[in-house]
């Protein structure tokens, strides 16, 4: 079995999906608010300019998914993974964004759960690389609810300036 970058994976309140280009106005309408982006390297995400490049991006990318809570059937954001060659039988896991609506609470640590559980099938390790000033993302990281803090490193990335922190986490 190989690792298939868009799966579709699911539980009781989100789905997630390969992202598709009949995605790009559900997306864009959530990305488009401002302070979702104000700690982020790249804060003119929500500007159809600067997200149409992430959107591209994220299409080329061919790991990219979309994320839909499942009671409404709304789009509420994105997520993607990523194949680091650097980092041997690894995968990152980046690019998440939710709507603020979905802050706070349990939609982002089950995503990245629904992700890592399925990653974890096919690698011994998940990558995060957080910008030293996004505050808001290296705490999410830290409070994923599964998290086994001894399976936690984090390091200082000196390759690359806007996501200065890597984040590794070993397969249980």
């Amino acid at each position: 079995m190989s690792f298939d970058l868009q799966p579709i994976l699911e539980n009781d309140l989100v789905k997630l999906r390969p992202l598709s280009s009949k995605d790009f106005d559900s997306l864009y309408k959530v990305a488009s608010d401002s302070l979702i982006w104000e700690q982020h390297p790249d804060n003119k995400r929500y500007t159809l300019s600067g997200f149409t490049k992430f959107f591209n991006e994220s299409i080329a990318s061919k790991g990219a998914l979309v994320i839909i809570e499942k009671e409404s059937g709304n789009v509420i954001g994105s997520s993607r993974f990523n194949l680091v060659p650097k980092y041997n039988k690894a995968v990152e896991i980046g690019w998440t964004f939710l709507s603020r609506a979905y802050w706070g609470g349990r939609y982002n640590s089950v995503c990245k759960q629904l992700m890592m559980n399925y990653a974890f099938q096919f690698v011994n390790e998940i990558v995060f690389f957080v910008g030293k000033n996004n505050i808001r993302s290296q705490k999410a990281v830290e409070k994923l609810t599964s998290l086994d803090k001894n399976k936690l490193t984090i390091e200082q990335s000196s390759e690359n300036s806007e996501n200065d922190l890597v984040y590794r986490i070993a397969k249980a």
